[in-house]
């Protein structure tokens, strides 16, 4: 069996003010995010689709053309290869799900 303790794990700085933790399956796999307040994830995309779910907070995120923002206990769906940001706009926690695994978080935070 595999468990991890996502919260009491050790969060790496992946951009200024966002710290995160992974947690990865065959499959798919999770990351536990925590943003400062102001905190930018810059434009990027990847193959893998996403789930983000806000646990805290309240996040921008911008999709291609699109904006939305996403509160506490709202999910967003980021379709894979779409170009995709993120703005806190207030402190946040998220629960980030992507499928395939993404290998490159993996080998990078130990998941």
């Amino acid at each position: 069996m595999k468990k991890k303790d996502m919260f009491a794990s050790d969060h790496q700085q992946i951009f200024a003010g966002v710290g995160a933790t992974v947690f990865g399956g065959q499959q798919a796999m999770l990351m536990h995010a925590v943003l400062d307040h102001g905190a930018n994830v810059p434009e990027h995309s990847h193959p893998e689709e996403q789930i983000s779910f806000v646990l805290e907070g309240r996040l921008a995120f911008q999709i291609g053309d699109e904006v939305c923002e996403v509160a506490a206990g709202e999910a967003v769906y980021i379709p894979s290869g779409a170009p995709h940001a993120v703005r806190a706009l207030e402190p946040s926690v998220v629960i980030d799900v992507f499928s395939p695994v993404r290998t490159d978080l993996l080998e990078k935070f130990g998941g």
